[in-house]
This record gives structure tokens, sequence and C-alpha cells, in this order.
């Protein structure tokens, strides 16, 4: 009776590769945030140094979701940085110099976005150039229009809709801290937080429980047996640079809701972050392995060694280039230790 007993047992699949990096992300969150709370206390143990990750960073959480569906589909684009300068140039001189209205200015945001991403879309899947060539081109080509816009910074001071639009944000009940008189301060979600976090909740759903979210995982992992499935490869590629270029011009909108300033140099380097905060989320760069709520988490594992870089006394900048290069460095080499130990186990439990 005991043998059958185990003999009928179910026995658990194996986590995915795609769950098991998304697993070794937010652990790694966990680890760094509990430990700088132990070590550093005050500025971690205060909830609003949390969700400030959120409000400081929610451009970037946007572009790093949308980096995550072009590099699961096998692609890369590093456009991105150059359309969010080029975006909140544009909106802020359409806010300022000309009384355009927030609505005006969120539709040329997208439309730049999305402009941007059929273009670029169309050169890598249909003229089948490379993607790193193509997006390359188009950083350029933003960053020029941008400074052909408006050479100085510009700051949005007059349009009162856009400022009270700005200046919203979402106090969150029983949450927050004391100050030293006794007063009770609540924490607080800016709009473009909220509009990030809601990104990424319906990316993930669209993701996992569409065809096209799951045809991105089938062209990455590979084309050819994608194309024999019935898979449409060309338009499918070409519409993650579709999302990708949407994505952007939403994270720009984002980007001058907590700025309020247009500058030429305006999210520079922002494509690289987002990369690395992909591939620290658990995207592998040759494609087909990917999850976008491991993609927000390494957002937040990022900058949470650039806080912990600080409050351990490293406050020049190089410091915290460094921690993240060596973090990226760890994150690739751990993912290619497991994927090339899956398989092995793989191969020799087929044999």
């Amino acid at each position: 009776m005991a043998n059958k007993d185990l003999t009928t047992k179910k026995i658990k699949p194996p986590l995915s590769n795609t769950a098991l990096l998304l697993t070794i992300t937010i652990a790694t969150f966990v680890v760094m945030y509990v430990g700088a709370m132990i070590i550093w206390g005050h500025g971690f143990l205060n909830p609003q140094q949390f969700f400030n990750i959120f409000n400081n960073n929610a451009y970037l959480i946007i572009i790093a979701c949308g980096l995550t569906i072009v590099m699961i589909s096998g692609g890369i684009d590093i456009s991105v940085g150059g359309l969010i300068a080029l975006i909140t140039m544009s909106t802020v001189v359409l806010l300022e110099n000309k009384g355009c209205s927030v609505g005006t200015a969120l539709l040329v945001s997208l439309g730049i976005g999305l402009a941007f991403g059929v273009v670029q879309g169309f050169l890598v899947s249909y003229l089948k150039i490379q993607p790193f060539i193509v997006t390359l081109a188009g950083m350029f080509l933003a960053k020029g229009l941008t400074t052909i816009i408006h050479v100085q910074p510009l700051t949005v001071t007059s349009n009162e809709a856009f400022l009270k639009v700005k200046d919203f944000y979402i106090n969150l009940p029983g949450i927050g801290s004391y100050a030293r008189n006794g007063t009770f301060i609540p924490s607080y979600l800016e709009i473009g937080a909220v509009i990030a976090i809601l990104t990424v909740v319906l990316l993930w759903a669209f993701l996992k429980w569409t065809r096209l979210g799951r045809n991105f995982y089938a062209i990455g992992g590979n084309s050819e047996s994608a194309l024999m499935l019935g898979i449409n490869v060309q338009r499918t590629r070409f519409l993650a640079y579709v999302l990708c270029g949407l994505l952007a011009g939403i994270a720009g909108f984002v980007y001058l809701l907590h700025t309020g300033a247009g500058n030429a140099s305006n999210a520079d380097g922002a494509e690289m972050e987002a990369i690395a905060a992909s591939i620290i989320g658990g995207t592998l760069l040759s494609g087909g392995v990917g999850n976008i709520i491991g993609t927000l988490f390494g957002v937040m594992s990022l900058k949470t060694i650039n806080l912990i870089v600080i409050a351990a006394g490293l406050t020049k900048p190089w410091w915290q280039k460094i921690t993240t290069g060596l973090m990226l460095c760890f994150f690739i080499l751990l993912q290619s230790i497991i994927i090339e130990a899956r398989k092995k186990k793989n191969g020799s439990s087929s044999q």
C-alpha cells in the first residue's frame, strides 16, 4: 500500500528558467533591502524611502518593461534614453511656449514614441537590419532633434493645468513615519509611480495570457521553430518594437511629470540602466526568457544598491557605476551557470 502511494504521488515539475530567475531576483532584492534596514537603519526604515524608488524611477520602470519585451523577442533597443529627452523637450515647448493642453502633450509624447517604434521595428523586422545599428541611429537622431527643438533647458512654470497634474500624489493610508515633534507624515506615491505600477501589471498579464505575448517568447527562443508553428515572426518582432516605442512615449511623459523640465541630457544613459535592470530581473540577452515582474525588481535592486552605496559613505558617482557593473556581471554569470546546468541535466536525463 505504501509503495502504491509512492508511485501515485504527483511529482511537482521543476521551476521554469523564467520562474527560477525571477525567484532569485526577488530574493536578492529582499536580502539587500532588509540588510540595509538592519545595518543603516533610519533611512531605510522610513517607508517613504522605499516608495521613492518608485517615485524617482517610474520612467525607468516603464522603459525597462519595453526593453524586456524587445529582449524576450530576441532584439535590443538603445534609443529609449534619447527618446525621453526628445519627448520631454517637445512637450515642455508645447506646454510652456504654445500653451497647449495636458491631453495634447500626452498625445504628442505617445506619437513620438510610436513613430520611432514603427520605423525602427520596420527596419529591423522587414529589412532585417541589425537592431543595435538601427536603434543606435535612432538614439542619435532623437538627441539631435532635441537640441534643434530647444538648445537650453526649459521648465514648465506657467501651464497651471499641467502643474496641477504634476503636483498630484496619492497618500497611502496608515503608512508613513513620525517627525521629531510627533506629527505623522503619511507616505505617498506620485502619479507617475502609479502609472508605472499599472503598466507592470498590465504587461505581466499581457505576456502571460495573450497569444501575442506568448509569441514574443516563441520567436525569441527559436524563431525557426516559431515560424514552423505558424507564427508570423516578422510581424511579431515588429510589434515588439512598436510596443517598446509606445512605452517610451509613456515614460517620457512620466519623466516630465516628475521633473517638469526639458533638457537634452534628460534620462542620459537610461537605456543602459533599463537593459541592466532587465538582465538583473532575469531576462536573457539571447531571448525567450524574461518576466515583467522580474524587471520591476531589477530596477528596485539596481536603485537599492545605489542607496546602499550612498549610505555607506561612498558618495562619489563612480562608486554607483562600479557596483552596478559588478551586480550586472554577477547576474549574467549566474544566468549562464543556471541555463548551462539545466541544459546538461535535461540532456543527461533524456539519455
